[in-house]
């Protein structure tokens, strides 16, 4: 596959951006924690249902959470929270708004040559688009184009997030690169018209993903040697 004439690159955020078990692995135990006070019982249950590990601080590999909606994770912890559904979202936000943030690669200089070298940069991603906004405060001025499955485009794995880019920037999706790190991502991907790009610093591997991706790299770091900008 050839990534000659793309004139556009749109990033899912968590797995992708930042590193997904060292940002939300703390975030899970702290909000489950949160949820559950004391009850011990009712955080294990609540951790089954996100398929989380609480001794490790792990995400399984069929978890969920990795390419879910803000809205799915509320839905499967609402059985167990014992507050409204609206107290729980707010409170699911809040604390995804503070999580501890691990970038897999320093942000700054990387969407920095990539915005150097041409192209419009956006980010698709399942989380709330808020919350994507405090994440990527720093980084805000390089991106054309945040959307959550809040936007009003939908949520991944359908392509309105990508296609809202597309026409956005004037582009065709055609010269728009999605890079993600789950099947979601890549099926929004495909379903737009996009070349697709995996990284593994998700929870994914690369069996997992390289029937839906036209490459399959470590990190997002590799950006430039595969776009020959280097």
């Amino acid at each position: 596959m050839s990534f000659q004439g793309l004139r556009g690159i749109l990033f899912d955020k968590d797995g992708t951006l930042f590193d997904f078990q060292a940002t939300w692995g703390n975030w899970a135990r702290e909000l489950l924690h949160r949820i559950a006070g004391a009850e011990t019982g009712r955080a294990r249950s609540m951790a089954e249902a996100l398929r989380f590990d609480l001794q490790t601080g792990r995400f399984h590999a069929d978890s969920p959470v990795i390419a879910g909606t803000g809205d799915e994770v509320v839905d499967l912890l609402a059985p167990y929270a014992r507050m409204s559904r609206a107290a729980l979202s707010e409170l699911v936000a809040g604390e995804a708004a503070r999580a501890p943030l691990a970038p897999a690669v320093p942000l700054r200089p990387l969407l920095t040559r990539l915005r150097a070298a041409g192209l419009r940069l956006g980010v698709a991603t399942n989380d709330y688009e808020a919350v994507a906004r405090r994440h990527l405060a720093a980084e805000a001025d390089l991106f054309d184009v945040i959307a959550g499955f809040d936007s009003g485009h939908g949520g991944k794995p359908a392509p309105g997030m990508l296609l809202a880019f597309a026409e956005q920037c004037g582009l065709r999706p055609d010269e728009i690169l999605m890079v993600g790190d789950s099947r979601h991502d890549l099926q929004a991907g495909r379903a737009a018209g996009m070349r697709t790009l995996a990284v593994l610093t998700g929870v994914a591997t690369e069996a997992d993903l390289d029937d839906l991706a036209d490459a399959v790299r470590p990190d997002i770091g590799h950006l430039p040697a595969l776009l020959s900008l280097d």
